[in-house]
């Protein structure tokens, strides 16, 4: 029987103390997987005909479009025919679970073979070898073909029950992500509204048109001044917005911080959020 060395941790008491320790063992080897292995062949040699597609098309078509265009332009173009069904069959792999949204990949990268396949016959027809460009096209259908025999032999069979289940999961996961740049915007609007209330009431405070009358103390709010919500926002948001409104003194910060959340705030509470706002400016 083979054996392989295999890493354990294991037990080891020194003066009291135990710790686990590394210790290498021989065990069993498992069997050879030839179903992984013929596998990992295929692949491969997919692979190796997908690349012959590549080259030869590109060969192809870059000599058709060269005889209107610059040599660079239209080789640069010729590879965008392999590499559009490629990149179809590649979304069709990563939506091989969801056979609904695995069509449309599936039927676009057919288009766009056909489309290169056209393509190669017709270099070969122009070239006065129409057999060549016949067998040449074929060459990228048979490389598509192979991928595709991949492809659907790692695609698990689902019923219709399993099927629905895992889109309704994937439903509610797009759904959570789809919340989050909301949120971000819902967010961002609400900090320019408070933002825009602040600097409202910071201008009333110093430049209010309406001095207050000799009946009414100093210290009273001014009736046409419209509070922000007081104690509806946390210190870190009111600092947050006193930045924003262009406030970069400390002192001023917590005058503005004291006035919008009505209670005195901690001097170094204050100065940290402010430096943490610095650091995040500069």
């Amino acid at each position: 029987m083979k054996t392989q060395p295999t890493t354990r941790f294991v037990p080891h008491t020194v003066d009291g103390k135990t710790r686990m320790v590394p210790i290498t063992v021989d065990t069993p080897a498992p069997p050879r997987d030839w179903d992984r292995l013929i596998l990992n062949g295929v692949t491969g040699i997919a692979a190796v005909v997908l690349t012959a597609s590549v080259v030869w098309s590109t060969a192809s078509i870059g000599d058709l479009l060269a005889r209107a265009v610059i040599e660079p332009a239209a080789y640069g173009a010729a590879v965008v025919f392999d590499l559009a069904w490629i990149a179809c069959m590649a979304v069709e792999w990563l939506a091989r679970y969801d056979e609904d949204r695995a069509a449309l990949p599936r039927k676009a990268g057919n288009v766009a073979l056909i489309v290169a396949m056209l393509a190669i016959g017709a270099h070969g027809k122009i070239a006065g070898y129409w057999e060549i460009g016949i067998v040449g096209a074929l060459v990228s259908g048979l490389a598509k073909g192979l991928w595709t025999v991949v492809i659907r032999h790692q695609t698990p069979p689902l019923d219709q029950r399993t099927r629905a289940w895992i889109q309704g999961e994937l439903a509610d996961a797009g759904a959570s992500l789809a919340l989050i740049p909301v949120r971000r915007q819902l967010q961002r609007a609400q900090a320019q509204v408070d933002a825009e209330r602040a600097a409202l009431a910071t201008g009333s405070d110093h430049g209010s048109a309406d001095p207050d009358r000799p009946d009414e103390s100093a210290d009273d709010p001014d009736a046409d001044v419209l509070a922000i919500r007081p104690g509806a926002l946390t210190t870190k948001d009111a600092v947050r917005i006193a930045w924003d409104s262009g406030v970069r003194d400390d002192d001023e910060a917590r005058r503005y911080v004291a006035k919008v959340t009505g209670k005195a705030p901690s001097p170094d509470t204050i100065a940290r959020y402010m430096r943490l706002l610095r650091k995040v400016a500069g």
